[in-house]
């Protein structure tokens, strides 16, 4: 049975059963405390923790995952992967034990004949808390479950918590007996291979207090209402069902193995049966594969884009991790082109919008290649240096490179660290893995700190959750500027308080506010907060919670107090301003899809009064015709005053109508749809817009750039901003036309005279220099020093820079002829030292070679080089040492022809 007829018929057999089908979150959710969703239960924590009341008593998913914390195991063992889907059935306050358990059991033993997945009733085993009778009773009285295949375990295997105070309880595991071929008899407690866990059903019905350890928690009292969680991993399922080993054998996943396999002319199990303890490395190499083409599709299919922190990063390591396997298995040719239309293939069949989104998804994917195949030749280049160096000064002890070195490469070049680690010790290098370990947790925590202060006012998260408990804020925003307002909450230096006095910044929670909370790509509104005893300046409004807003502010005069009546008033021209910005963020997004096509979608945008940005995706940089024609068709649509329109509506009825959902965003399941011209732009939004499209006023681009692998970013003012832009460029061009004494409409073809007479300017000047480089070549000739039969001819030019350097030592070569062994070195470049060695054929004969020369005259610089045996050419950073390096290489010549 294929994985998504599984998939279906899950949630088919629930539905069937009064549940809600819920769509599957996208993998970037609104959670401050997780990268990708990692679970199934994920987007129901809101309902399960009793923090909002769910719209149906049942619901069921098949919710995509991502956990990333294992990734350097990946390939090692048949378990490990990165990407997975978690089939649940969740009861809130409805069903419980008896229910759950007999709902389980009836899919999994139904046969397929009738819907079912057809499992052998005698092959399954079922686990329960040892202190729970309950379940117990019910699998055997009930299911009819023999006793002997029903194991007690304790808090390790078989009780649940989120590890925090809060809700949790004993859960019931489900497992098949796969054959004797895979492992000794007794069931789970004895060899959890043979015996395969593929479900587990978590009873919540306990209220903990405090959670020290997974087996050690106090339990408080019952939940007011218990809740059913239950996950099924998919992929498990599908490796019975299929009768397969493991997850990388499966139907989604095997293609792409297979296919790497045929690439890199590796027979895939071959070399790992002679030892079934360990996967031969070619075999581990495929399976990073396999499991990495297929995450990186789910990850770029929901919005991420590869970059160097946090979930783009995780992106472009899993990537160039594909990308490094398939080198080490000896293919180096561009491998993403091959394997990601048979992932896109197979796992569009459960999720087709990967089908229709294609081109984008490749476009992004094989850029991040291309990419990092420039990466591998200049980071390499870039290591070899470094281990010169290291090797030099480490003289007779090992040399080591440290971990700033390597944190420079991964941070500013892209080169992943375990490349570092394995072509140093390839070199005979070590690398101090702890210092690089210690910098990349530091920048990590700066980046998280940087993000939390910003969302949460270093307030703990605590203290949002027990403001968000007196009631969530109303939000005003889309309809008024002031309102009036009570305050609920105030916080001072991550705590509560009860008071703000003048001076003191801090954080205001109100019961209803008119200040729109930074979100969506537009920045927060700005204004004040009239209290009865004085102002309050707003300089940030964020949600830190679900349903609350904070605003910080700083206390003019006068203090704030809890329970204070205020009037909330927002900057209007701010307000205005910020509205044409993000109307007019639409406009370009749908100005720039109408001419580059559907597949440049936004990946990314900022909004303030008077600018914006928009990433999308693509591969090359746009021309200054694309660029004025999507400026062009973007005020089109300004004068064309189209009416710009909101909608509520669910998630279903908005992807119906078309609406884009943008990346990075994570929506609930009613939306806001924003319309401008109707269909002409519909997206799905929760900014704040201008009525109609000429509210926007004048549209200027002002850039267009790269800002990653397959992303461009266009930046634009809008309205008095663009204006002011245009001033400054007609004053420009009329400053500049006065300077060359040309009308403006003639300024373009006159500057470009100008820049060409430069060039003919720099040409002769350039004939001249070489003309009085080359004239000193006959006095050095006559300074020749016999090396043991080697003419070597070697001349500090000093402030030469590197070509004149260059064409000084090939100039001495020729002339030195080839009728006996010669030796030509040059140094220069003033304060970055170059240094060029040519020799001829009698010299080569000999064993001197211009390469290995001057990689001894670049170590005594302080850099490094390399080049042919004929002509090679290094660089330093110590001018000092110039004529010590000719010393050097004249030794060096010594030495080898003595």
């Amino acid at each position: 049975m294929e994985t998504a007829e599984i998939r279906r018929r899950w949630l088919r057999y629930f539905e069937q059963h009064g549940h809600a089908v819920v769509p599957s979150a996208p993998l970037i959710y609104d959670d401050p405390n997780l990268l990708f969703v990692n679970a199934g239960m994920v987007p129901f924590k809101p309902y399960l923790l009793g923090q909002q009341t769910p719209q149906w008593k049942r619901a069921t998913s098949v919710q995509k995952c991502v956990r990333t914390g294992d990734i350097e195991e990946v390939g090692k063992t048949s378990r490990h992967g990165t990407f997975f889907q978690m089939n649940g059935n969740f009861s809130f306050g409805d069903y419980f034990k008896e229910g759950a358990i007999t709902l389980a059991w009836g899919l999994i033993t139904t046969p397929q004949s009738e819907g079912g997945y057809g499992l052998d009733p005698e092959r399954i085993w079922p686990t329960v808390f040892r202190e729970d009778d309950e379940a117990y009773a019910i699998w055997r009285d009930v299911i009819g479950i023999p006793e002997e295949r029903i194991t007690r375990r304790d808090e390790e295997d078989n009780y649940w918590s989120m590890g925090v105070p809060g809700p949790g309880g004993p859960s019931s595991e489900l497992f098949y007996d796969r054959g004797p071929e895979y492992g000794a008899e007794g069931g789970p407690a004895v060899d959890e291979d043979r015996y395969m866990e593929f479900w587990n059903l978590v009873f919540m019905q306990d209220e903990l207090s405090a959670v020290r350890s997974k087996s050690d928690f106090d339990v408080q009292g019952p939940l007011p209402a218990k809740n059913i969680d239950t996950g099924m991993g998919l992929e498990r399922m599908a490796c019975l069902l299929q009768g397969v080993d493991n997850l990388y054998e499966i139907d989604e996943v095997f293609p792409v193995l297979d296919r790497a396999a045929e690439l890199t002319g590796k027979d895939y199990g071959a070399l790992s049966q002679a030892d079934a303890a360990h996967s031969h490395p070619d075999d581990v190499h495929l399976r990073v594969v396999a499991d990495h083409i297929r995450s990186s599709l789910m990850l770029i299919g929901d919005g991420v884009t590869p970059g160097n922190e946090g979930r783009g990063y995780v992106l472009r390591r899993m990537l160039r991790r594909a990308v490094r396997a398939m080198r080490l298995l000896g293919y180096d040719k561009p491998a993403l082109p091959e394997l990601f239309p048979i992932s896109i293939e197979r796992m569009s069949q459960s999720y087709p919008e990967l089908e229709a989104d294609a081109a984008r998804i490749k476009q992004i994917a094989y850029a991040e290649e291309e990419a990092f195949r420039r990466t591998l030749a200049q980071g390499t280049t870039i290591l070899d240096s470094a281990v010169s160096r290291a090797k030099t000064a480490a003289g007779g002890a090992t040399p080591s490179l440290a971990g700033d070195q390597a944190f420079a490469l991964h941070d500013t070049y892209g080169f992943p660290i375990d490349l570092t680690l394995e072509m140093a010790a390839e070199q005979g290098v070590k690398v101090d893995e702890d210092g690089f370990r210690r910098l990349m947790t530091e920048q990590r925590e700066r980046a998280k700190a940087d993000a939390k202060s910003k969302k949460s006012g270093h307030a703990d998260t605590h203290v949002w959750k027990d403001l968000r408990g007196k009631g969530a804020t109303e939000f005003l925003a889309y309809d008024a500027l002031d309102c009036e307002a009570t305050v609920t909450g105030l916080v001072l230096d991550g705590t509560q308080v009860n008071e703000l006095q003048p001076g003191q910044s801090g954080q205001v929670i109100l019961d209803r506010t008119t200040f729109y909370a930074e979100s969506g790509g537009q920045i927060a509104d700005d204004g004040i907060i009239v209290t009865p005893q004085g102002r309050l300046r707003v300089r940030d409004v964020q949600r830190p919670v679900k349903g609350l807003i904070a605003h910080t502010v700083e206390a003019l005069d006068g203090p704030v107090s809890m329970g204070d009546l205020v009037q909330a008033q927002v900057d209007s021209e701010w307000r205005v301003s910020a509205c044409q910005a993000h109307s007019g963020t639409h406009v370009v997004h749908a100005a720039l899809r109408q001419v580059l096509g559907p597949s440049a979608l936004q990946s990314g945008s900022y909004n303030k009064p008077g600018y914006l940005r928009l990433d999308f995706a693509w591969n090359s940089g746009l021309s200054s015709d694309t660029r004025s024609e999507i400026e062009e068709v973007a005020n089109l649509a300004v004068r064309q005053d189209l009416p710009v329109a909101a909608a509520y509506m669910t998630l279903p009825e908005a992807k119906d109508l078309g609406a884009l959902a943008l990346f990075g965003e994570t929506y609930d399941e009613q939306v806001r749809v924003v319309e401008i011209g109707g269909e002409w732009s519909r997206e799905l939004c929760g900014g704040t817009h201008v009525a109609h499209s000429s509210q926007v006023g004048a549209l200027s681009l002002t850039g267009e750039s790269s800002v990653g692998s397959g992303v461009r970013r266009l930046e634009a003012f809008v309205g008095m901003e663009a204006l002011r832009y245009l001033a400054k460029e007609r004053a420009l061009v009329t400053e500049l036309s006065q300077l060359v004494k040309a009308q403006p409409a003639e300024l373009k073809d006159r500057v470009a005279e100008l820049l060409e007479r430069v060039k003919e300017a720099e040409r002769a000047l350039n004939q001249l220099r070489q003309q009085q480089v080359l004239a000193q070549a006959g006095s050095l000739i006559d300074q020749a020093r016999d090396l043991n039969g080697v003419r070597f001819v070697a001349h500090d030019g000093g402030a030469l820079d590197a070509g004149d350097v260059r064409t000084l030592a090939l100039d001495l070569r020729g002339r030195l002829g080839d009728e006996s062994p010669s030796v030509v070195a040059v140094t220069g470049g003033g304060e970055r030292p170059v240094v060029v060695i040519a020799t001829n054929d009698q010299a080569r004969g000999r064993g001197v070679k211009a390469g290995d020369l001057v990689k001894v005259a670049a170590q005594t610089l302080g850099g490094g080089g390399g080049g042919k045996p004929d002509l090679a050419q290094g660089g330093g950073s110590d001018p000092s040492k110039r004529g010590l390096a000719l010393e050097q290489v004249e030794q060096t010549i010594r030495d080898i022809v003595r």
